[in-house]
C-alpha cells in the first residue's frame, strides 16, 4: 500500500517543478495532493490544517518534506479525517484515497477556437502583404517575411545587375 502512496507522492512532487527529482515535496504540491485526493474535505480537514501539519513535520530551515515526513503528515491528517478509527486504519483509508491519483489540471486555460478566432488565425485566408509573411504550410517566415530583404552582393548596395558586367563587356 505504501509503494502506491510513494508513486502518488512522486507524481505530485514533480508537478509544476521542472527541477524536482520527485524525492521532496513543497507545501504547494502537498496541499494540491490533499485537495485532489480528497483528504482535504473543507469541513473536517481544511487547508489551514494541511498547512499546519506540513509545517509540523518539515525540518526548521527547509521548505520541502521527504517521503518519510510525508508519511508522518498522513498519519496526523488520517487521525483528524477519520476520528472514529484507529490510527493504522485511518492511515490505510488515507492511502486508499490516494491510490492511483494524478495531479488534476482542472481550470487550466485552453486555447479557444470559437467565433472569429479561428478565422483570424487561419493563415491560408490572409491576403495582400500579410500573405507574404507565411510559407505554404502556414509557418511564419520570421524577419524575412516582414522586411524586404535587399541583395547586398554588388559594388553598390541595391545594384540589381550584380555579376552581369563580364557578360556585357565580352560582346
Amino acid at each position: 500500500m505504501a509503494s502506491e502512496a510513494e508513486k502518488t507522492f512522486q507524481r505530485f512532487a514533480v508537478f509544476g517543478e521542472s527541477s524536482s527529482s520527485g524525492t521532496e515535496m513543497n507545501n504547494k504540491n502537498f496541499s494540491k495532493l490533499c485537495k485532489d485526493c480528497g483528504i482535504m474535505d473543507g469541513k473536517i480537514v481544511t487547508s489551514t490544517d494541511v498547512d499546519i501539519v506540513f509545517s509540523k513535520v518539515k525540518a526548521k530551515n527547509v521548505r520541502t518534506i521527504t517521503f518519510q515526513q510525508f508519511q508522518e503528515a498522513m498519519k496526523e491528517l488520517g487521525q483528524k479525517r477519520f476520528k472514529d478509527k484507529k490510527p493504522d486504519e485511518a492511515l490505510e483509508n488515507i492511502y486508499k484515497l490516494m491510490e492511483g491519483k494524478d495531479p488534476a489540471t482542472t481550470g487550466v486555460t485552453k486555447a479557444t477556437t470559437v467565433g472569429g478566432v479561428s478565422r483570424l488565425t487561419d493563415t491560408s485566408k490572409y491576403t495582400g502583404t500579410h500573405k507574404e509573411r507565411f510559407d505554404e504550410s502556414g509557418k511564419g517566415k520570421g524577419i524575412a517575411g516582414r522586411e524586404e530583404m535587399t541583395d547586398k552582393s554588388g559594388y553598390v548596395s541595391g545594384y540589381k545587375g550584380a555579376g552581369t558586367y563580364d557578360k556585357k563587356s565580352s560582346k
